[in-house]
């Protein structure tokens, strides 16, 4: 495919594209309606695994660390230990 193409040609291809795109969306909704009416409800697990990762835990904890030394130094007094956060 040496040869240009042309903005004409080009706009040509992309009606055909977008004609094709809105023809299938109508045809395929109706058929993932069903399928989506037909797959079974996935139930809510029982306890939310609110932990995060081991990245997330050892951040948090060097926030809080990070807490508790700015108030020691603001305050003079050791501010209150946060409540620990729950390892895996």
């Amino acid at each position: 495919m040496s040869e240009n193409v042309s903005r004409r040609k080009m706009l040509s291809l992309l009606g055909l594209g977008a004609t094709l795109g809105f023809t299938l969306s109508g045809v395929l909704e109706p058929l993932v309606a069903e399928a989506q009416e037909a797959a079974p409800a996935t139930p809510a697990p029982a306890a939310p695994a609110a932990t995060g990762t081991h990245g997330m835990q050892r951040r948090s904890a060097r926030r809080t660390s990070r807490h508790q030394r700015r108030h020691t130094r603001r305050t003079g007094q050791p501010a209150a230990p946060a409540a620990p956060a729950p390892t895996q």
